[in-house]
């Protein structure tokens, strides 16, 4: 028995650690971004209704319950930023077509948990992944390219060694209070855009994001994103109105963009932001 108490309670503080882990941006009372899992999350909350039949109540409490979700999560899903200047909710204002394309993602929610309270309460948890809304950052100025943009190769050949072959990048943000986008950008000291939109496979960007987030370095390393051998390197400022944008030390721009000249982990989008 205390053998499986203890075993029990390293279950518990694994999977705590690993959720603590991950980059959740919460909306009180709502709902919040799994950014680590690369899902929208909302609940919602439905109460029979003592005017009906009692047969119909518990289905009128779900499909109350229902409506809540779909509110919180169109909620939750305005605050999300896009890229440096542009929240969804700015993109929705500007564009029709954003807005009906918005629309039609939160209704299409995905239920994933039911919970039934003894007063005849319910609570729906509900989630749509990320990758329905990368399509919209095409939209942008600057949007996802038909077919990756070719980087240019530098000269300068001694930062990295011609057998390194890495599986990914990791850029470490902790400290600098950066915020998650659907479409962030890393530039230069120089204001070079070193990886982006413009760097990006289309098919790659719509099926996993731009780019992953995480709380925690050693957890992101053993991410399938960028699992094997990521280059990682560090964050020397945030940049954009949004907070979203990352500023790397010009050594380590030529570092990324030498690799990226046979290696293709930018345009499969093999990137992962740690922020805090």
């Amino acid at each position: 028995m205390k053998r499986l108490v203890t075993f029990a309670l390293l279950i518990w503080l694994l999977t705590g650690s690993l959720a603590l882990a991950q980059y959740y941006q919460h909306t009180p009372n709502v709902g919040g971004v799994n950014w680590s899992d690369q899902v929208v999350r909302a609940t919602g909350y439905g109460a029979p209704n003592p005017n009906m039949p009692p047969g119909a109540q518990r289905a009128g409490a779900i499909e109350a319950a229902k409506i809540t979700a779909l509110r919180n999560l169109l909620q939750v899903v305005k605050g999300m930023f896009l890229d440096s200047q542009t929240t969804i909710e700015n993109a929705m204002v500007s564009s029709d077509r954003i807005e009906t394309q918005v629309s039609g993602i939160v209704r299409n929610f995905r239920i994933v948990d039911t919970r039934y309270m003894s007063t005849g309460d319910i609570e729906v948890d509900v989630e749509v992944p990320l990758s329905a809304f990368y399509d919209m950052v095409s939209q942008l100025p600057g949007g996802l390219p038909p077919t990756v943009s070719a980087t240019q190769p530098v000269n300068n050949a001694n930062n990295l060694s011609q057998n390194t072959a890495y599986s990914g990048l990791i850029i470490d943000a902790a400290g600098l209070r950066a915020r998650p986008a659907l479409a962030p950008k890393v530039f230069d000291e120089a204001g070079n855009e070193v990886y982006g939109t413009g760097y990006v496979g289309r098919d790659y960007a719509i099926q996993v994001g731009v780019v992953g987030y995480d709380k925690d370095l050693n957890r992101a390393r053993s991410n399938e994103r960028v699992a094997g051998n990521p280059l990682i390197i560090k964050a020397l400022r945030v940049d954009g109105p949004n907070k979203t944008d990352l500023v790397i030390s010009n050594a380590d721009a030529e570092v990324i963009r030498q690799a990226a000249v046979t290696m293709n982990f930018l345009e499969q989008c093999k990137v992962m932001i740690i922020l805090d």
